[in-house]
């Protein structure tokens, strides 16, 4: 089965050449790298396509990319778009071994990759990004219309199943559109604006901007490496930002930078905002958007309005246009539309993720109040989010059975002031292993967001804490407490 085909019925002018026919001379992409204006940006695309399809094995399987962001990972994206190719974008985050599965089971023809520690196997060829790239020279623009399949898809995401292992959401060219679009008329977004690239391009909140961008004419800012968010918003005059809670709390406890005023969005995600983080952000006059989405519906899904009070920031806000949900009669959400993904790949095979009337099944629980506003509840699954990163309990519980002498493992979320929560492991192991050791074999296989902050006793010798993840976690709690929020004595 081709996991890329697509029936060609439904399609678009490609977004990045109507941006440089519609703003030729409108900033597109700044960085330390340089800047590029609509036009640039799409001479510098044609010209990498060209040269990518002298290069890359011929066919439809996904070419992975493991860069982190900056032009080039622009540049080589909206090449793969513009030829039709899919682009599997891979956490630059996880070790080699993490790699190769996820390579394996996407079924990817080749990497991209700037890293020397990666080898994906002998039938699979590694490209460094210099290898594509192709400066265009002094040749001219086109201003020919370039035409894309709406449904053909158009990236591999990854995000944490119920399994424990990362999954690959197949999202069309359409997803991406439409998401964008919705977004678009709720957060106003135009030629001048600029939109600082805070996230990944590996997760969905951060490739969003990208198409967000492009549909409006604004321009993508890329930081410099590792400098917070804080440390250029005044000086790139960025008018939008996309945050998860934890870079907003460090941004308003530990920058306090200039350029704040000047801030036109922010867009927060990635969890369940605590209320004195909004507190703070409101009195301080940030214009947030508190919002629920997904990697399987593109990004957002709901969306709080401009000006939205502390009241509405503390739901998910409504529903943006091109998106459908509605509440199952077990509190599940349940959403569909333009913006839903084209389901999973396993074993490089697409696998749709609808049931009979097309609705995804999120497991995640919630509730709209007679406004229309969405309340999010929780997870019907033990997933839960830390600074912006899904953890599966069950995937740091397989990596730690592997340890010799551990024999089982239970891993449960503990709340964490700067996070939101952290996970905590208790181990059933003879001899108990030293902490650092632990860590250690822990880091050849999981990212490091993914290593507990403690590692406990199991907690006596009931076989039914086993099977209980709400008896552990308060063992967690009563072991390993919560530390108080910096500035107090704990005492409440």
């Amino acid at each position: 089965m081709n996991p890329v085909r697509h029936d060609g019925s439904r399609t678009i002018g490609c977004p990045l050449r109507e941006a440089a026919r519609r703003w030729p001379e409108a900033l597109a992409v700044q960085g330390p790298e340089g800047r590029w204006t609509y036009a640039g940006l799409d001479r510098y695309v044609t010209a990498t396509a060209a040269r990518m399809e002298a290069v890359l094995p011929a066919g439809s399987a996904p070419v992975a990319i493991c860069l982190p962001n900056g032009p080039a990972y622009l540049v080589l994206l909206w090449a793969l778009l513009r030829l039709g190719r899919t682009a599997c974008l891979l956490s630059t985050r996880l070790p080699p071994e993490g790699i190769r599965a996820l390579l394996d089971e996407t079924g990817c023809a080749v990497l991209v990759t700037a890293r020397a520690d990666l080898d994906p196997g002998p039938s699979r060829p590694v490209l460094a990004p210099e290898a594509l790239l192709q400066p265009p020279g002094e040749a001219g623009t086109s201003h020919d219309p370039v035409s894309l399949a709406l449904d053909r898809p158009a990236t591999v995401v990854f995000t944490s199943g119920s399994t424990g292992l990362p999954r690959a959401a197949v999202l069309t060219l359409g997803n991406h559109v439409y998401n964008a679009r919705g977004s678009n008329q709720n957060i106003a977004l135009a030629p001048g604006d600029r939109w600082l690239l805070a996230l990944p391009l590996y997760h969905v909140g951060g490739l969003a901007i990208l198409f967000r961008c492009v549909l409006a004419g604004a321009t993508v800012v890329l930081p410099p490496p590792g400098v917070a968010p804080g440390g250029v918003l005044a000086r790139e005059l960025i008018t939008h930002v996309s945050l998860v809670a934890t870079q907003l709390h460090r941004l308003l406890r530990d920058e306090a930078p200039d350029g704040l005023d000047a801030l036109k969005a922010v867009l927060l995600g990635g969890s369940a905002i605590p209320t004195s983080l909004l507190r703070a952000a409101v009195a301080r006059g940030l214009p947030v958007h508190t919002t629920y989405g997904m990697t399987e519906m593109a990004s957002q899904v709901t969306t709080t309005p401009p000006g939205a009070g502390l009241d509405l920031l503390q739901t998910s806000g409504r529903l943006l246009p091109h998106r459908e949900l509605r509440i199952a009669a077990d509190g599940e959400i349940l959403v569909r539309g333009p913006t839903l993904f084209a389901g999973y790949l396993e074993g490089g095979r697409l696998r749709p993720a609808v049931d009979a009337d097309g609705w995804f099944h999120t497991r995640d629980l919630g509730a709209l109040d007679a406004r229309g506003y969405l309340h999010v509840h929780g997870r019907k699954d033990n997933q839960f989010i830390s600074g912006g990163e899904n953890i599966q309990p069950e995937a740091i519980e397989q990596a730690l059975v592997q340890i010799e002498g551990v024999r089982q493992a239970v891993v449960v979320p503990v709340p964490h002031e700067e996070y939101g929560q952290r996970p905590v492991a208790f181990l059933d192991a003879d001899p108990f292993p030293e902490e650092a050791a632990l860590r250690r074999r822990l880091a050849d296989r999981l990212p490091r967001f993914m290593i507990p902050d403690a590692f406990l006793p199991w907690p006596g010798s009931s076989s039914g804490m086993k099977l209980d993840r709400g008896r552990f976690r308060r063992e967690a709690l009563r072991r390993h407490p919560p530390a108080p929020p910096a500035g107090t004595d704990g005492d409440g």
